[in-house]
């Protein structure tokens, strides 16, 4: 259910109807709209009759929201959510971008990709300390130690760094390195995992499942924001279908239509969606086309010798000029890089 104030509500009634609410038994989460405030209702409102709030002189509309995500849907948060990372944002505006390689494996690496890709223009450094890989017997990354590397990088370049998270009990020890959480497509119905990042305050970066609907990638934001944390970042990364011939199948609509029923940001993977180096371009200036607020993209300087899907992975010099060619696509929707 959301409640609409009148544009000359007081703060005073605001707060004094947002107290009589909650005694009702839910929770109310308040959104400063352009000209008034937006009252949601979480929990259980069937039971209460919206002619109940009607008779306040401040409320102007009542409406149920028959979606069952609450916190993400759009009619509770009328505005994009715009969140920061340092100097970094992702939303708004300027088109965020999050390039490195799929996985950390050495100093020498990670330090001259983060070099290469911030001199391009990326906002992020992405890089995996731990890798979930379909085969027990693949490479499983550095772990601690690639935490560590991706540190140093960040250090001698200032990217904020985005890294997946993989289980509970790695969350604590991961504070101090990530400055985005990444819920990888494999983990984003693991739902105790959802509600610990959603215990902190660390931006999460969820990526949707390989046969996931796009309500429940919404609703599995909704785990993590129902917790406290607000700051999520939903990704589209291509979804299974009986198509081969690419690694996975790149659901471009999903985009508009997450923008639509959100608002929270929605980025782009398009390293994973093709699973092959030739068609990151493509997709990645289709994603910016179509009004993805940003992209997570693979770039190793030496993907034939790539511990961990060199095959997707573009060098540095072609993501240089891909760049170039997003932010004259950029501009189509006003945006920039």
């Amino acid at each position: 259910m959301v409640i609409i104030m009148k544009p000359e509500a007081t703060e005073e009634a605001i707060e004094m109807l947002k107290l009589k609410v909650e005694s009702l038994g839910v929770k109310v989460s308040r959104t400063q709209g352009e000209n008034c405030s937006i009252f949601g209702l979480v929990g259980d409102t069937s039971k209460l009759d919206p002619n109940h709030f009607l008779v306040e002189e401040i409320v102007d509309r009542v409406f149920r929201v028959q979606e069952p995500f609450k916190l993400a849907n759009r009619k509770f948060h009328p505005q994009d959510t715009v969140i920061e990372v340092g100097n970094s944002i992702i939303g708004g505006d300027k088109i965020a971008v999050m390039a490195g390689p799929c996985s950390v494996e050495s100093e020498e690496q990670i330090v001259t990709i983060a070099k290469q890709v911030k001199e391009s223009g990326a906002t992020f450094l992405r890089g995996g300390a731990y890798k979930p890989r379909t085969s027990p017997y693949s490479f499983q990354g550095l772990r601690e130690n690639g935490l560590e590397l991706l540190k140093l990088a960040k250090d001698k370049t200032g990217l904020p760094i985005v890294t997946e998270v993989m289980a509970v009990n790695q969350i604590e020890g991961m504070l101090e390195y990530a400055d985005v959480f990444q819920i990888g497509a494999r983990n984003m119905q693991n739902y105790d995992l959802l509600k610990e990042v959603g215990k902190t305050d660390k931006p999460v970066l969820l990526k949707r499942g390989f046969s996931a609907t796009i309500e429940e990638l919404i609703m599995s934001a909704e785990y993590i924001m129902a917790e406290g944390n607000q700051n999520v970042i939903l990704c589209e990364r291509g979804i299974r279908t009986f198509e081969t011939y690419t690694r996975n199948t790149l659901d471009i609509s999903a985009i508009p239509a997450l923008k639509r029923l959100t608002h929270l940001p929605v980025i782009v993977d398009p390293s994973h969606a093709a699973g092959m180096w030739w068609m990151v371009e493509p997709l990645a200036k289709a994603a910016i086309a179509v009004g993805a607020d940003g992209l997570i993209i693979e770039v190793h300087n030496d993907p034939a010798n790539a511990k961990c899907d060199g095959e997707q992975s573009i060098k540095p010099e072609r993501f240089d000029s891909l760049m170039n060619s997003l932010r004259e696509i950029a501009k189509v929707n006003d945006r920039s890089l």
